[in-house]
């Protein structure tokens, strides 16, 4: 392809998708107040999830300060970000509480227990909006598909409560988990991590309900400010669309990008927020809304984690060189 054809693609590209020069004006014009807001918001969300890390373990690997906390939550992060399906954070998660002491299977109890706060939040909310959607005046637009979303999230709560309930019993039967194939070596040892992983989370799920209501209100916090980021991106790129909308167009178009294939569910994450959008405000608006949100965002967790994912695989390899010798 010359030059000048693909100069001519990309502006196509950029004129069906991304609303042209009219779209990289309303960037340019983006208030820097408001970018300043969304910036603070967003440390602001990295040092609650630390936090919440930090009443997850309740000392299980010693004293955890809020900088160590808070670097474990940027590693993993970027981690999730840097990789198809986030299927990097969890493992990174792991790895740097087992550096800490923590074994893998009390790591993936935190995890667990990490998972099942941001999904009753999230079902609290969609469950808020359907009600308000049905017994109120207030139509939103994709109606059939909001309902869907809350369908399949309460599936998911109710299957993940089922499966740590009956882990025990699923385990005597492999077929039940898909692991007939497995040796029996493989499949008690299997058995034992699943179990012990259960074990953690049953010991960490009877914390102090203090405890356990400042976890869920972190929780809250953290993705009620979140989630806010691409009210304000509206805002400043001159549009004019309800928070609520906003809130259940992250949710949906998020959850359609864990089913890209590439890292942070670029393109789909995008596509899917603008098209949420476009019934909302003009397209070159929605197109600069969506640069500015996925900014701060997504590539902002990339800018932040990468030195500290680094330092700790750095840090890995140190420690199992000498190991090895």
């Amino acid at each position: 392809m010359t030059p000048s054809i693909r100069v001519i693609a990309t502006q196509t590209c950029a004129d069906a998708w991304l609303g042209g020069a009219d779209a990289l004006a309303a960037v340019k014009r983006f208030p820097l107040d408001v970018l300043g807001l969304m910036l603070l918001m967003a440390f602001v969300c990295w040092n609650l999830n630390a936090a919440r890390l930090r009443l997850m373990l309740d000392g299980r690997i010693g004293r955890l300060g809020q900088r160590g906390a808070l670097g474990i939550e940027l590693a993993s992060k970027f981690a999730l970000c840097a990789t198809p399906g986030g299927s990097g954070g969890p493992a990174t998660l792991l790895v740097m509480l087992a550096q800490r002491g923590l074994p893998a299977s009390r790591g993936a109890a935190i995890f667990l227990l990490d998972q099942g706060c941001d999904l009753l939040f999230f079902l609290s909310m969609l469950s808020g909006v359907v009600a308000l959607s049905q017994l109120g005046e207030t139509q939103w637009p994709y109606q059939a598909m909001i309902q869907m979303a809350l369908v399949a999230l309460a599936l998911m709560a109710i299957g993940f409560t089922l499966v740590i309930a009956y882990l025990p019993h699923l385990l005597r039967y492999p077929a039940s988990l898909g692991t007939r194939w497995l040796s029996g070596y493989r499949r008690r040892w299997l058995a034992r991590r699943l179990l012990k992983c259960r074990q953690a989370l049953q010991s960490t799920l009877r914390l102090p309900i203090a405890t356990l209501l400042a976890m869920l209100m972190l929780t809250a916090t953290h993705w009620l400010l979140r989630y806010s980021l691409l009210y304000l991106a509206v805002l400043g790129a001159g549009g004019n669309a309800d928070w609520l909308w906003t809130f259940l167009t992250q949710m949906l178009a998020m959850a359609a990008s864990q089913f890209s294939f590439l890292p942070g569910g670029a393109g789909a994450a995008e596509l899917g927020v603008g098209g949420l959008l476009l019934p909302m405000m003009a397209r070159e608006q929605a197109a600069a809304a969506v640069l500015v949100w996925r900014l701060v965002s997504y590539h902002l967790y990339l800018i932040a984690g990468a030195p500290l994912f680094i330092l700790s695989a750095y840090r890995l390899m140190r420690r199992r060189s000498p190991e090895r010798t």
